[in-house]
């Protein structure tokens, strides 16, 4: 039903360019997305240090699987023309702020979902058989990133109190000088791609595709932090001492931070969300 509805809006706009087309035959979906429970409350403000630590673990496999990919592929003729490493490549910087927020063995404390798995198989296989498709998830992915990241980064630091921009790495982009021009850049790069009718319609499934994984990791990611609740709700009914800096999870260890707490909320929700993935 899916793929349908994404073939007859694609024959509806035959004659916009690609980057038009995703935002088209996306916007049903972005609606959905924003409205997820987990992306409710970052939109609210009344997202946790733990939210947020888990969501940046996950954004570390998905980008790594997708610049792997994109290295992989980078002489590819539906990848050459968007492969701009040195500008957009995220993965160095979420390792930064994972080890600023788990510390040095932070890669034996990150846990992810189920979904973000799926995520990220799905871009492994697109990697080997139709790279051209990985296109829909660069944009969709970098060009949001982009769209606020630098400006959002600089509010959350002010508002948090804090000195240094360390834990805020994922948004700044040190080799793009404007992000506009970099942005009208990267759409005509994108639109000069060749693609046959077929291979067209592909990615725009694609870029629906890479919505409906992102509901799913949200809504994994919120399953994930409702055990965690119920485990602290539990502690409390038993009596049982809560550590106030350190939350278990299943695989993973969250210390939290009353710092943190506070600002995270709108800077994470218009991030992740409104610049993350959904704004191009």
């Amino acid at each position: 039903m899916e793929t349908k509805k994404t073939q007859t809006t694609a024959e509806q706009t035959t004659d916009m360019d690609l980057s038009e087309q995703i935002k088209k035959v996306t916007k049903e979906s972005h609606v959905r997305a924003e409205n997820t429970e987990m992306m409710l409350s970052f939109q609210k403000g009344q997202v946790t240090l733990p939210q947020y630590k888990l969501l940046l673990s996950s954004l570390y496999e998905i980008y790594q699987a997708l610049e792997e990919e994109m290295d992989r592929n980078s002489n590819h003729p539906g990848v050459a023309p968007i492969y701009f490493p040195a500008e957009l490549a995220r993965l160095e910087s979420i390792e930064k702020d994972l080890e600023y927020f788990y510390g040095q063995d932070w890669r034996e404390k990150i846990a992810v979902p189920a979904a973000t798995k799926r995520y990220c198989h799905r871009l492994r296989q697109i990697g080997k058989e139709n790279p051209e498709f990985l296109v829909a998830h660069a944009y969709t992915r970098y060009l949001g990133d982009l769209s606020g990241g630098q400006v959002l980064g600089r509010i959350a630091q002010k508002s948090m109190g804090l000195k240094s921009s360390e834990g805020l790495s994922f948004f700044a982009f040190p080799g793009v000088s404007s992000p506009n021009l970099f942005k009208q850049l990267y759409r005509s790069r994108m639109n000069s791609v060749e693609l046959t009718e077929e291979q067209r319609n592909g990615v725009l499934e694609e870029a629906v595709r890479a919505f409906e994984f992102n509901i799913q990791v949200f809504d994994d990611l919120q399953k994930m932090l409702s055990v965690t609740e119920n485990q602290l709700q539990n502690s409390s009914t038993h009596s049982k001492p809560v550590n106030t800096k350190t939350l278990q999870m299943p695989g993973t260890i969250i210390n939290t931070s009353p710092l943190l707490r506070m600002v995270l909320g709108l800077f994470v929700a218009l991030a992740t969300v409104s610049m993350g993935i959904y704004a191009f």
